[in-house]
C-alpha cells in the first residue's frame, strides 16, 4: 500500500469516533498502569475479561437493536428468567449442555419476540414496551420463585469449559474460559450479522429512515422480530456464562445492570435514534467502562465516587458525540448550499 494511502487511512481513523475512543482507552490504560501496579497485570486482565463477559455479550445484542432504531431495556429480566428456568431444569432432570443452551436460547428468543410483537402491533415506543416487559418478566420470576436462590448446580455446569494457556513462574495457571468464549462469540456473530449479510444492511437502513426502508421493500415487522429475537437469544446465552461464573443463580442478581450496558454501546458511538453503530466501537465502549470501574476500585476510590466518575465520563462522551454529529450536519448543509 502506498505511503500516502496509509497516511490517509490513519488520518481517517483518528478523526473517526472509534479512533478517538481508542486514544481515550489507551490513555486511561497507561495512566492506571502507572498509578497502580496490579492494573496491567495478566491476572487482572483475565479477571476483567471474565467479569465483564456478561455485560459485553449484552452490549453486542443491544447494538443491533439500537442500530435498527429501537431500544430494549428488558434484557436483564429476560436473562434472569432464562437462567433460572434452565438451571432448575438442569437440577431436576438428566440434561446436559445442549439442552440447557437450547432452553436458555428458546426462552430468550420468546421474550424478545414478545417485545417485537407488542411494539409492532400496538405501535408503542420500544422503550415504553421494554420497560413494561422488564417489570412483568422480573415480577413473575420473583412471584414464582419467591426470591429463592439456587446454590447447587450440576457438576458438569460448575466445571464449565476452560483451557490452561499459560503458567507463570509461581505456577499460577491462566485459563481461556467459558466467559471468554461467550464474549468473543457474541461479538463475532454480531459483526457477521451487521457487516456480512443483507439483513445487516437492512437493519442499518431501518434505523436510518423507517419510511425509506418501507419504500424499498423492507419488511419492518419481520426485521424487528429478528432484531429483538436476536437480543433475547444473546441475553439467554449471557445468562448461562454469568451463572457458570457465579456458581449460583439468584433471581434478582442481574436486573439493574441495564444502564451500564446501554452506556457502553452509546459510548461506542451507537445512536439512540438508530442507523449508527459499529461492533468495534462497542468493544471499545465496554473496555472504557471496564478499565474505568476496575481502575477506580484498585485506586481505593469509594463506590459512590466510582459511580460519579462513570456517569461523568458517559455524559462527556455522549456530549462530544452529539457535538461531532452537529458539525457533520453543518458541514453537509454548507456543501449542499
Amino acid at each position: 500500500m502506498p505511503k500516502t494511502s496509509r497516511t490517509m487511512i490513519g488520518a481517517s481513523l483518528l478523526h473517526s469516533h472509534e479512533g478517538k475512543l481508542l486514544l481515550v482507552v489507551v490513555a486511561l490504560a497507561v495512566f492506571l498502569s502507572l498509578a497502580t501496579r496490579s492494573f496491567f497485570s495478566l491476572q487482572n486482565m483475565v479477571d476483567l475479561l471474565t467479569s465483564y463477559a456478561f455485560s459485553g455479550m449484552l452490549a453486542a445484542g443491544l447494538l443491533v437493536v439500537l442500530i435498527s432504531g429501537g431500544i430494549d431495556i428488558s434484557f436483564t429480566a429476560t436473562a434472569s428468567v432464562a437462567q433460572y428456568i434452565a438451571m432448575t431444569v438442569a437440577n431436576h432432570f438428566h440434561v446436559g449442555w445442549i439442552e440447557v443452551i437450547a432452553i436458555s436460547a428458546a426462552i430468550g428468543i420468546a421474550c424478545g419476540l414478545l417485545n417485537a410483537v407488542l411494539i409492532g402491533t400496538l405501535g408503542l415506543s420500544s422503550i415504553i414496551v421494554t420497560i413494561a416487559t422488564l417489570n412483568v418478566f422480573f415480577g413473575l420470576l420473583m412471584f414464582f420463585t419467591h426470591g429463592n436462590e439456587i446454590f447447587s448446580l450440576p457438576d458438569w455446569f460448575v466445571n464449565g469449559a476452560s483451557w490452561v494457556v499459560y503458567t507463570d513462574a509461581d505456577q499460577t495457571p491462566y485459563v481461556f474460559n467459558l466467559q471468554m468464549i461467550g464474549l468473543i462469540g457474541a461479538f463475532v456473530l454480531t459483526a457477521i450479522l451487521l457487516t456480512r449479510t443483507n439483513i445487516g444492511r437492512q437493519i442499518y437502513a431501518l434505523g436510518s429512515n423507517v419510511e425509506a426502508a418501507k419504500r424499498v421493500g423492507i419488511k419492518v415487522f419481520r426485521l424487528n422480530l429478528l432484531v429483538y429475537g436476536y437480543m433475547g437469544f444473546v441475553a439467554g446465552m449471557a445468562s448461562l456464562i454469568q451463572a457458570q461464573d457465579a456458581q449460583s443463580v439468584s433471581p434478582n442478581a442481574l436486573v439493574g445492570r441495564e444502564l451500564d450496558v446501554l452506556a457502553a454501546v452509546v459510548l461506542g458511538g451507537a445512536s439512540l435514534t438508530g442507523g449508527v453503530g459499529t461492533v468495534w466501537g462497542t468493544i471499545l465502549g465496554v473496555m472504557l467502562l471496564a478499565f474505568l470501574q476496575n481502575g477506580l476500585l484498585l485506586l481505593g476510590v469509594p463506590s459512590y465516587w466510582s459511580q460519579c466518575f462513570t456517569g461523568a465520563v458517559i455524559l462527556i462522551a455522549v456530549s462530544a458525540l452529539a457535538v461531532e454529529r452537529q458539525r457533520h450536519r453543518a458541514a453537509a448543509r454548507r456543501v449542499m448550499a
